[in-house]
């Protein structure tokens, strides 16, 4: 079963929840982010001098 959830903040790409599984992020700010998009930022955030 697959369900639309939201998109992206960041890229507007569709997230969907899949048979239960939310396939991607949501922050404590309640945004949504897809995987990939949630990996760079959260790179960005470690070595913000990079």
């Amino acid at each position: 079963m697959q369900e639309l959830i939201g998109t992206c903040k960041c890229c507007e790409k569709e997230i969907f929840c899949l048979d239960g599984f939310f396939n991607g992020v949501k922050t404590k700010e309640k945004e949504n982010y897809c995987f990939e998009c949630y990996e760079k930022l959260s790179k960005t955030d470690e070595n913000p001098q990079s």
